[in-house]
């Protein structure tokens, strides 16, 4: 799984825009990328 192209999404508060994409998306993988967006998500409404 690669994330990519982490920005603000101006179009709603405190809101992200990313590029996601996977080969053979699997439960454990699909998790993973969940809670790296999670982290990116509480790092950003912690300086919002």
């Amino acid at each position: 799984t690669y994330i990519s192209r982490i920005r603000q999404d101006s179009t709603i508060d405190n809101g992200l825009n990313l590029w996601c994409v996977s080969d053979n998306l699997r439960k454990g993988a699909a998790l993973n990328a969940v809670q790296i967006a999670e982290v990116l998500g509480n790092r950003c409404l912690k300086k919002g």
